[in-house]
């Protein structure tokens, strides 16, 4: 009988032990598909979060659509489906339009760092912690894939040439501004751009970034190319759990924070030098012309923009949270005018 206890105490003791230094397992879902560049940089955020924890904390990244829906994860993860996501956060702008306007003001950046300096210094980060605890979600950080360059056939130097452009746009706040401009935006879904403007249905596309339209053979039929893009730049944000997130280690929980980080750089610096050995490819074919907007044209597109978000803004309380916090952020550092 002694005996028999002195083994069952050792092995509460050991189990005692294990439960110390716990290994926890996360299950989180891209809105990327699978091959898909900024997929595979995922792929390395997830592998480099076993590293940086030495194997305590792993995470099993999903394609697209692999459990739910892109536009379901959050409700996913608050019921305990999904762990985490890494996602555009404007596909949640049906349940707050905050949640667009945060994850692309339109027109609103023109680098990568400007986004970042935003959410760690200038706000977002406190923004996105409201517009997400309310969802059952910890915001960890924030990466982009960067400006997405624009798709046209033909020769677009600013504003003015978008007057009458028929282009493909997705619906929302990105056709809201190309209309203020003067632009005919209509919907196409991703797989009728190619055939669209080699028929001349569009005469321009907001589609990806440079190297990916590239890839795609866009430039075959398209060959005005925008680059650096002017519009467009999604926030895509790296959240889970919040219960699960509060039973990490401090120090944990630094790591994720840290990992998220990393894989920001490493993605925007990936992409830049795709999009860089691309754009002189094309360049070298002698069949396109690179466009690239005066920071004046930059300054006019922007301040269109400015109008539709104060549309957005009237739409909700945390739009207008989002509304204030960004134009005071681009005030004070002269990216726009007070």
């Amino acid at each position: 009988m002694t005996k028999s206890f002195t083994i069952t105490l050792a092995a509460a003791l050991t189990l005692s032990g294990a439960a110390v230094a716990q290994d926890y397992s996360f299950r989180f879902q891209s809105s990327d598909p699978a091959g898909n560049p900024n997929f595979e940089l995922q792929k390395q955020w997830a592998e480099s979060v076993g590293e940086m924890t030495d194997g305590r904390v792993s995470v099993e990244l999903l394609p697209v659509d692999s459990i739910v829906a892109h536009n379901e994860t959050q409700d996913a993860i608050a019921a305990g489906i999904l762990d985490g996501h890494i996602t555009d956060t404007s596909y949640f702008s049906g349940k707050d339009p905050a949640f667009g306007l945060i994850a692309n003001p339109v027109g609103a950046w023109g680098d990568p760092q400007q986004m970042f300096d935003f959410i760690e210094q200038g706000g977002g980060h406190e923004l996105m912690d409201e517009l997400l605890s309310p969802y059952g979600l910890e915001f960890i950080g924030v990466s982009t894939p960067g400006l997405e360059a624009f798709v046209s056939n033909v020769p677009l130097d600013g504003v003015d040439d978008l007057k009458g452009l028929k282009l493909r746009a997705p619906e929302g706040l990105v056709q809201q501004v190309f209309a203020a401009a003067g632009a005919a935006p209509v919907n196409l879904p991703g797989s009728e751009v190619f055939t669209s403007l080699d028929k001349g249905v569009i005469d321009a596309a907001d589609y990806s970034v440079f190297s990916v339209n590239h890839a795609q053979g866009m430039h075959d039929v398209a060959s005005h190319p925008v680059y650096p893009g002017f519009h467009s730049m999604p926030l895509v944000e790296v959240s889970m759990n919040e219960s699960k997130w509060e039973e990490l280690p401090e120090d944990l929980q630094q790591i994720m924070e840290e990992s998220v980080k990393q894989f920001a750089q490493n993605q925007i610096s990936s992409l830049k030098a795709a999009d860089q050995e691309a754009v002189e490819e094309a360049k070298a074919s002698g069949e396109i012309t690179v466009h690239d907007w005066s920071e004046e044209e930059r300054a006019k597109f922007r301040q269109i923009a400015m109008g539709e978000w104060e549309k957005v803004a009237e739409r909700s309380e945390n739009a207008q949270k989002v509304y204030d916090t960004l134009t005071g952020y681009l005030t004070e550092n002269g990216l726009i005018a007070e």
